[in-house]
């Protein structure tokens, strides 16, 4: 059995962890590209977001995310839940997210809706987690077009793929 510092040691990585996964996700809805970034570790990393793209670096990444989402029409909602952690050295852990995102686009009246699941890897670098890969599958969207009197279903599909 570990000592009961290593577990602590632990514990505490994995809150970490938990509040740079928030940070990062309330960076994406705030439309804050410099707190996106800075979420990510410099250099050569792995991101893969499905029809968004794969980006090898933060930079890459964040100049996607400034041209599609930092709107004022582009309202997102990122909703993570049941993060399983595993810290996997004194600067190595991996996790596992569930997601559920909303998208209003008020000038297209489109709502968009996915579930799905981030694959992540993290990295303590200067005494600081960062993420170093990550990926998202997606399970589940719905595109529904806000109209003046109904709504109606675009797309309604367990592993539709946006794009």
């Amino acid at each position: 059995m570990s000592s009961i510092e290593t577990r602590i040691s632990r514990l505490e990585a994995a809150e970490e962890i938990r509040l740079l996964k928030a940070a990062y996700l309330s960076a994406c809805d705030r439309k804050d590209p410099a707190a996106v970034r800075a979420c990510f570790a410099d250099g050569q990393i792995h991101i893969d977001y499905g029809a968004v793209g794969s980006f090898d670096t933060a930079d890459a990444l964040v100049k996607v995310y400034e041209q599609a989402a930092c709107h004022p029409h582009m309202v997102e909602m990122h909703h993570a839940a049941n993060p399983r952690i595993q810290v996997t050295g004194d600067d190595q852990a991996t996790g596992q997210w569930a997601l559920q995102y909303q998208l209003i686009n008020t000038r297209d009246r489109l709502l968009t809706q996915i579930g799905g699941e981030y694959e992540d890897e993290y990295r303590k670098i200067d005494g600081a987690w960062k993420i170093v890969s990550t990926r998202f599958v997606v399970s589940s969207t719905l595109i529904v077009e806000l109209g003046d009197v109904a709504m109606k279903v675009l797309v309604a599909d367990r592993i539709a793929q946006i794009g």
